[in-house]
């Protein structure tokens, strides 16, 4: 039945990450090297909105999520950079059938201030997803002072994507 229906040629997918904040170590958000005293802890890059993207687009096509792809057991993922995690995720995606339509992200982060910094995101993730900048949305909020974020202790990025079958 799912054949005859128009609307399933489109999927919704939805990604969440989350990462400790640690000393002596870079921060990555976007493909872009954020200048801060912490950066995010784990076995990648831990960019966290990158991460976040990966598990969004997985997700519409019900493929697992980030972990399954590329696993933190993996040596080979050790220190990798999630640009080319994106990238293999997105190829995976194409492999399928489908192409981007948009994605919607928010990235949770007490300091510092990611405004100056969304643009070059925003060129990296769509030049990496071959679409226009139009279709890459990113936000940034902070956590006020409360929880986790407001105190500078993890950072946490959400991201939901629209992708449809290629005619």
């Amino acid at each position: 039945m799912a054949q005859n229906n128009p609307l399933a040629n489109f999927r919704i997918g939805f990604g969440v990450d989350i990462h400790q904040l640690v000393e002596d170590r870079p921060l990555f958000i976007g493909g872009v090297k954020i200048d801060s005293p912490k950066g995010a802890l784990g076995h990648s890059d831990a960019d966290v909105l990158l991460h976040a993207i990966c598990d969004a687009l997985l997700g519409a096509l019900a493929l697992g999520d980030i972990g399954q792809h590329f696993p933190d057991t993996d040596p080979q993922y050790k220190g990798i950079e999630s640009k080319i995690l994106l990238t293999k995720t997105y190829h995976l995606i194409r492999e399928n059938g489908y192409v981007l339509g948009n994605l919607d992200s928010t990235v949770l982060l007490e300091s510092p201030k990611l405004s100056p910094y969304i643009s070059e995101m925003r060129e990296i993730i769509a030049e990496i997803l071959k679409v226009e900048i139009s279709q890459i949305s990113i936000k940034a909020t902070r956590g006020e002072k409360m929880g986790y974020i407001g105190n500078s202790q993890g950072i946490q990025a959400y991201c939901t994507a629209l992708v449809f079958k290629q005619s």
